[in-house]
């Protein structure tokens, strides 16, 4: 669970928040981070917002939030858009291959066994420093 508060940006929030909704929800591997503060860990400049911290994520098809609103509707945040995410291709965001991260999303891929998982998964060209179309 992701969100932004620059006034409650103490780690402790989100481990409250955490034991709140594992006790709700035991079965679910929870995972709570005010993007106010991730910042800090990342050693950048800090964000504005959930969006903008968002695009900073390895991946663009990762960098999705959607939040139940009013009347059981859903509201979907989605800063670098929707494409990859339906079209199945890992691709890094623009600000990891500005700053030479790209091994970190590398690794995510490798250690979280995506492509094994997931067998449709495409890496897209600049995931792999290939000039070619993404392929399988």
């Amino acid at each position: 669970m992701i969100w932004f508060n620059p006034d409650r940006a103490d780690p402790v929030v989100d481990d409250q928040l955490d034991a709140m909704l594992l006790a709700a929800a035991p079965d679910i591997r929870w995972s709570v981070a005010n993007q106010a503060r991730m910042h800090r860990r990342n050693g950048v400049p800090s964000y504005a917002s959930t969006a903008d911290a968002m695009t900073n994520w390895p991946e663009t098809a990762t960098a999705v939030a959607v939040r139940l609103i009013t009347g059981d509707r859903v509201e979907v945040l989605a800063p670098l858009g929707l494409d990859d995410l339906f079209g199945l291709i890992l691709r890094p965001t623009p600000f990891f291959l500005a700053t030479g991260r790209l091994p970190v999303m590398t690794a995510r891929i490798r250690d979280k066994r995506w492509l094994e998982r997931w067998p449709k998964l495409m890496l897209a060209p600049e995931a792999t420093g290939s000039s070619s179309p993404p392929g399988p």
